[in-house]
């Protein structure tokens, strides 16, 4: 039986050396620990700090108020129109706009008063029973607005003294802040020609 040849260099391990082959850690330098825990501490301070500015610059910056100052949402709308449910079940709240328009011909020129804003009801065509059962329009007025296809919108509460109008609802320039820089200028010029 033939022997077996000697185990290759490699695998010899003499006891209380390394092998060649393991990896050996460099040993650790005592003196850059503190300087790791100020890093790590210094960091952790700079991204609480951050955060805190982040939240606290939303915060201040925030335009959703509810204060009648500063109208930014639908609901502050709806809340403060005239009979809020009445006006959300059978129509749309609205922002009314009352300005007065001077125009004066020699020279010409266009004087603008200060408007007035005041929350508002548009009523849809189909629910201006609401205003004829309490007698606020008469049949004539219903005829009016029925044969130029306008609606009734109205201000104040429908129990006081309301403000109503016959109004007429002009989609010609639509949405504005919706539309491409494209349709913007076709939906202007098509205003501009009506």
């Amino acid at each position: 039986m033939p022997r077996r040849p000697p185990p290759s260099p490699r695998y010899r391990s003499r006891p209380g050396t390394p092998s060649p082959n393991a990896r050996s850690n460099p040993p650790r330098n005592e003196g850059n620990s503190w300087r790791d825990k100020l890093n790590f501490l210094t960091l952790s301070l700079l991204g609480v700090a951050f955060a805190l500015g982040m939240g606290l610059g939303i915060a201040f910056t925030s335009t959703a108020s509810f204060n009648p100052e500063n109208v930014a949402s639908r609901e502050v709308i709806d809340r403060s129109a005239p009979d809020p449910e009445l006006c959300v079940k059978f129509g749309a709240s609205a922002i009314v706009s009352d300005i007065r328009l001077f125009v004066s011909l020699n020279p010409f020129s266009v004087y603008l008063s200060q408007p007035r804003m005041q929350p508002g009801c548009v009523l849809r065509t189909n629910n201006w029973s609401i205003l004829e059962k309490p007698n606020l329009v008469s049949q004539e007025q219903v005829r009016d607005c029925k044969r130029r296809m306008n609606t009734f919108a109205y201000t104040g509460p429908l129990t006081g003294s309301p403000q109503i109008s016959c109004v007429y609802q002009n989609d010609a320039a639509g949405n504005l802040f919706l539309k491409s820089q494209v349709e913007v200028d076709r939906a202007r010029s098509e205003v501009d020609s009506f």
